[in-house]
């Protein structure tokens, strides 16, 4: 004989654990004890089911916590270690035996097989009535079944409204990480963080050791490290990991995989039009860098987690005019070096250097810039670059200096002999104008020197000018270079000199007009 009651949550499995069932107050009522098993408190219950028949083994699936009161039982040890054998071999989350007339103490036969088999095993010490039981563990589950679903679905709406929007990568795991209370991270296969999202210090927090406990994430779902994988067309790229969820595990693979499936078709349907989220990663890291906006040391856990080498370092900030960030990123790695690549505002293109302590930091650099130049094709390319910083504090103000020496020389006239790898030292005065480029000072200084070419639209005059100057005034240059002949040369410089009422064979005077000329390039430049 035996009598059934069981009800499933389907295939969610938003399940209560054995610890949580026997916490609940009608339970409590009963005064449950656990005489077997109690390190497997932690098994989730999907199904309650009361059942009395010896062999109820054939009647479960797994997952199940068993009600009886042992009436079949009674006097018959080979049955009672049966009975628990079954329940091993079925999978079920636990035992729970109502002591009374069949029992009055908990049977040793049934609580030794528990033990050796690990199944929780509990007793109850005061009358029960399994149906209450039944009741309130099913209630619950459904319960968690129905906010499970609703949270699927509001998940699933949300982002998908998000993608139809043409909302960035990051946009789409701050949603995420909303719903799941907890910091979000995306990794590639080798553990690299791509991008992360939830509240900065938790953040943080879980960046600083990545390198380690993101290899245990896969095996630390109990301790809410949720993980699922990316990937399509039978290839895996990456992974998206819950750190630290603290809702049921179920819940937290639902969110993970709904996450996974939403980025998944944000990819597929041109979410990599900002660059691969490598690149998009070292993008957002480095313009914070160069911004100064987040705190250098702030910044640092990233830069681990994105596989950056930070400790006993050092970093050679540099920067690129008009350079393909792939292909600066394919010359890193022909050449072993490590680093990070991100393209900057205004087609300046910023590389992070990482070197040994004891490595030649201006020979690799050079190194690097002449591996560009022959990739590249182009014998022009020019490498600004920042001294080494062995501090990581200092790796902002490195960059931002790198920056301003690339900026420097944008407007190089081609008659400028410049290295490969052009230093703050190298661009003298061009250098200095363009820090004060903005000041007003220097605007109204630049336009008054300059008005009477400025006023009358003379840019041809003004090329002639500049590249005068830029020569050191020879004049042979000057005219190989503009492609006229001496004489039209001298007309145009006295034409020059009349419009700005300046001798340009009076060292001050020219200058002076060279430096106004300097800046207003700057300005416009």
């Amino acid at each position: 004989m035996s009598t059934t009651t069981s009800g499933s949550i389907g295939s969610l499995e938003s399940a209560l654990s054995v610890r949580q069932v026997l916490a609940l107050e009608r339970v409590l009522a009963g005064e449950p004890e656990v005489v077997a098993g109690a390190g497997q408190l932690d098994r989730p219950v999907r199904w309650v089911h009361v059942a009395e028949a010896a062999d109820v083994g054939v009647m479960l699936s797994g997952g199940e916590m068993v009600l009886t009161t042992g009436v079949l039982l009674a006097g018959d040890v080979t049955k009672q270690a049966e009975y628990i054998h079954s329940l091993h071999r079925a999978e079920a989350a636990a035992v729970v035996l109502g002591l009374g007339r069949a029992f009055p103490a908990p049977p040793d036969v049934m609580r030794r097989a528990a033990e050796r088999c690990g199944l929780p095993m509990v007793v109850l010490h005061r009358p029960f009535p399994f149906a209450e039981l039944t009741e309130e563990v099913q209630s619950r589950l459904v319960r968690r079944k129905f906010a499970a679903v609703s949270l699927s679905e509001a998940v699933r709406t949300a982002l998908t409204g998000l993608i139809t929007a043409g909302a960035p990568l990051q946009r789409l795991l701050d949603e995420v990480a909303q719903h799941s209370a907890c910091p979000v991270v995306v990794t590639n296969l080798a553990h690299r963080v791509l991008a992360t999202a939830g509240e900065r210090s938790a953040v943080d927090d879980v960046l600083r050791d990545w390198e380690r406990i993101s290899r245990q994430a896969g095996g630390r779902e109990g301790d809410g490290w949720i993980r699922a994988e990316l990937g399509g067309r039978g290839e895996r790229w990456g992974r998206i990991v819950l750190c630290g969820y603290r809702g049921d595990t179920a819940t937290g693979r639902l969110l993970a995989d709904r996450a996974a499936e939403a980025l998944v078709l944000h990819r597929m349907l041109g979410g990599n039009a900002g660059g691969s989220w490598e690149e998009q990663s070292a993008q957002s890291l480095l313009t914070d860098l160069v911004s100064g906006v987040v705190p250098a040391r702030q910044l640092l856990p990233r830069a681990r987690a994105a596989g950056l080498p930070v400790n006993r370092r050092t970093f050679v900030p540099l920067v690129v005019r008009d350079g393909d960030a792939a292909q600066l990123d394919r010359v890193l790695r022909l050449l072993g070096m490590a680093g990070l690549v991100a393209e900057l505002a205004d087609g300046a293109t910023a590389v992070l250097l990482s070197l040994a302590r004891d490595q030649d930091t201006e020979a690799l650099t050079a190194h690097f810039a002449a591996r560009l130049r022959s990739e590249s094709g182009a014998a022009s390319t020019t490498v600004a670059a920042a001294d080494a910083r062995t501090a990581w504090d200092d790796v902002p103000a490195g960059l931002r200096e790198a920056r301003h020496v690339a900026d420097a020389v944008a407007d190089s006239s081609a008659a400028l002999d410049l290295p490969a790898v052009v230093r703050l030292r190298d661009v003298h005065l061009r250098g200095l104008i363009r820090l004060l480029r903005d000041d007003p000072h220097v605007q109204s200084f630049a336009e008054r020197e300059l008005d009477g070419l400025l006023c009358g639209g003379e840019e041809d005059l003004l090329a002639v000018l500049r590249t005068y100057l830029a020569t050191g005034r020879n004049k042979s240059r000057t005219a190989q270079l503009h492609h006229v002949s001496r004489p039209a040369l001298y007309r145009r410089l006295e034409a020059i000199q009349a419009r700005l009422r300046v001798d340009l064979d009076d060292f001050e005077q020219a200058a002076s007009v060279h430096i106004a000329l300097l800046a207003h390039d700057a300005q416009q430049g």
